[in-house]
């Protein structure tokens, strides 16, 4: 043909184009004649291959099926002719859709056992991967429906078995994406926009096949999820929609709520019908305990992934579930909802707008159930209470995962805490009136944030400030050291959760509970008034994110910053703890003589005391060097390290309430004002 000459349009015209070379490959199955084949094939239109189709395909089969063993670029060439007919074309017979099936499954299995994939070359693993993708693809309606009837669950078990075997065994991250992906369209997850299966029965029907696979899918598939890193975002991301696919079309609610179409009996189907899983509630419970164990591997795994398509996969998964799920995995509601809410303070953009458009969906679906009667009511009533154990959940296990975890798992766990408290909104004041809920909270926030007073330069930096001032050498300011975490944007992280529970929790109620743990326990202080700085800033409504809303009161408000009489009496009460003689007139420097300053001097040039690890502690008569590492001077160390942290917390404390109150603050500046100066007055002052 010549190359300048339009697509061949007429069928007949086509028919006698075409036959020689499909009558020679037939006679001769040879490589030159397949190549000739299919470079014939592009100059006839879609339309013409249509008509053609079962003739043109008979020579491609027929090379497929001659017996004996065959050249591999062979296979491949034939494979790829099928391909392109495949994808211009539409399968419209059943016949053809299963044969083809066959074929190219059979060009998969090893020779000599069936059960695992050929030991070949990747290259015809892909051809024959792409021709199954392309067969499916062009099968629709009455025609593929047929492939999941229940005479066909052997075939098919077989066909899912090496697609598994394929996508987690297989090196190649090619191999890998392209079976998972013909995995997807077997599920009828198509990444085209053609509609394939648009009948509600056809859909349930699938589902009913498919359940009889979905142990073996979702494990084998949580485990390619949960393997290498080193295998690619591209092929976790693929497996990820595969799981979340079967799991969604199996359990999906509607298909469990409705009515089954008639089935034949499993004494008609002989020993097929053992292989057919019935979706009675006893399954659907069983089943449902089983995946929750692998989705709460797979949050693991992907919460804090590197690769961003990963984390938004995540997302996407939690909110197909929710959708279509949510009652039938009523059980793994709280791993779900972990998935959403860690993703609500994402770096990443993307996923930030996409949990919080899940959440949205979620907190309005739950708002419409509420509206109802009281049947619903009690549907919501439920949901929050989902959330709020969740939360107390998060809550007793905190402490643990800030010892154990790297800080990026840190930060995915409070970023957790974070959104379930966004996503509880106002109902957060009613979570905190149980005692259980409000002591398991506060312990786990003093934990966390307590600070490391282990480190002498501190005490080192207060000591030689004079000594500082006449070298002309600038003065750093401290940043906080933490005992868990080294990372300042965890203790950002941090500083918003306590706000976020100033801005919708009540505001007596916090005070009262911080102030406690203040005056009871020495060890909680400054990490109590850490907290409490941030919940007075909370409630004033600074540095709250408002742009996103949690759930609805009852009676349909939403949260507001406190009134300002209630925030100024509570500033007042904590202004007058902070203030008073015990936890204001505190230690902060080793009581030194002048003679031991003119020593210090002496030895500032050299910085002995740094380089020998020793403390210079003087008397009347002499000067003694004693080894640093006592207990009695490390603990003294550790006392006047607490104290420098506590004052500074305080003084910090009382900067956030005037930021608070603005004005308002002007009654309590004789109160607050004189100590402040006393304190900046002090020789020790940094």
């Amino acid at each position: 043909m010549p190359p300048t000459m339009s697509q061949i349009s007429d069928p007949k015209i086509a028919f006698a184009y075409l036959r020689p070379a499909c009558v020679l490959l037939t006679k001769e199955p040879t490589l030159s004649n397949v190549e000739t084949l299919s470079a014939q094939l592009k100059e006839v239109n879609d339309v013409s291959l249509q008509e053609l189709q079962g003739y043109i395909l008979f020579p491609f089969r027929f090379v497929l099926k001659v017996p004996g063993p065959k050249k591999e670029n062979l296979v491949q060439e034939v494979a790829n002719g099928i391909c392109y007919i495949l994808e211009n074309t539409c399968v419209q017979s059943w016949d053809t859709l299963h044969d083809l099936f066959s074929e190219l499954l059979l060009c998969l299995c090893s020779p000599t056992d069936p059960g695992k994939p050929v030991d070949t070359s990747e290259e015809l693993k892909l051809s024959i991967l792409k021709c199954l993708d392309g067969l499916i693809h062009a099968a629709y309606g009455d025609i593929v429906i047929k492939l999941y009837e229940p005479v066909m669950l052997p075939e098919l078990g077989a066909a899912v078995s090496l697609l598994l075997a394929l996508a987690e065994k297989e090196k190649s991250r090619e191999i890998q994406s392209a079976a998972l992906k013909v995995l997807m369209v077997l599920i009828q997850q198509y990444d085209c926009n053609q509609e394939h299966m648009n009948c509600a029965v056809n859909i349930r029907t699938i589902g009913q096949t498919i359940a009889s696979f979905l142990p073996g899918i979702s494990t084998a598939v949580a485990r390619i999820i949960t393997g290498d890193i080193r295998q690619g975002h591209g092929v976790t991301v693929r497996a990820m929609k595969v799981w979340s696919g079967t799991v969604s079309l199996v359990m999906e609610d509607s298909q469990l709520q409705s009515s089954d179409p008639l089935e034949a009996s499993n004494a008609e189907l002989g020993r097929v019908g053992q292989l057919l899983v019935h979706r009675t509630e006893e399954w659907v419970k069983n089943t449902a305990a089983r995946l929750c164990v692998i989705l709460k591997k797979i949050v693991s795994c992907t919460s804090s992934h590197q690769h961003w398509r990963v984390r938004l996969s995540l997302v996407e998964l939690a909110d197909l579930l929710l959708k279509r799920c949510g009652q039938s995995l009523a059980e793994c509601l709280g791993s779900l909802l972990d998935a959403l809410v860690g993703g609500v303070n994402d770096d990443d953009p993307r996923i930030r707008d996409r949990c919080e458009l899940a959440l949205r969906e979620v907190s309005q679906s739950n708002l419409q159930v509420g509206d109802g009667d009281d049947s619903s009511r009690n549907i919501s009533k439920s949901f929050t209470d989902v959330l709020s154990e969740n939360l107390h959940s998060l809550c007793t296990s905190l402490p643990r995962l800030m010892r154990t975890s790297d800080d990026q798992k840190k930060l995915f766990v409070l970023n957790v805490f974070l959104g379930y408290i966004k996503l509880l909104g106002p109902f957060v004041s009613v979570v905190l009136t149980s005692a259980a809920h409000l002591e398991r909270l506060s312990k786990a926030l003093m934990q966390v944030l307590e600070l490391d007073v282990t480190d002498v330069r501190i005490v080192e930096e207060r000591s030689y400030t004079d000594m500082d001032i006449e070298s002309g050498s600038n003065s750093q300011v401290q940043r906080k050291h933490f005992l868990y975490f080294t990372d300042d944007q965890i203790f950002s992280v941090l500083k918003e959760i306590c706000r976020m529970l100033g801005y919708y929790g009540n505001l007596y109620l916090l005070s009262d509970h911080f102030l406690d743990l203040y005056r009871q326990s020495s060890v909680y202080k400054k990490q109590a008034a850490m907290v409490l700085n941030e919940i007075v800033r909370g409630a004033a409504g600074i540095a709250v994110a408002t742009d996103w809303q949690g759930l609805k009161s009852e009676n349909g408000s939403l949260s507001r910053p406190c009134a300002e009489e209630d925030l100024s009496a509570a500033v007042q009460s904590i202004i007058e703890e902070y203030i008073s003689v015990n936890n204001w007139h505190l230690m902060t420097v080793c009581e030194e003589t002048d003679r031991d300053k003119q020593d210090q001097k002496l030895l500032s040039s050299s910085r002995l005391l740094s380089i020998s690890n020793v403390e210079v502690i003087s008397s009347s008569d002499s000067l003694q060097l004693v080894p640093f590492g006592t207990p009695s001077s490390t603990s003294q160390v550790h006392e006047l390290n607490s104290n420098i942290w506590q004052l500074c917390v305080q003084l910090e404390g009382i900067s956030c309430f005037a930021q608070a109150l603005r004005q308002g603050f002007r009654p309590l500046l004789m109160t607050s004002l004189y100590p402040v100066l006393e304190k900046a007055g002090e020789e020790a002052c940094w």
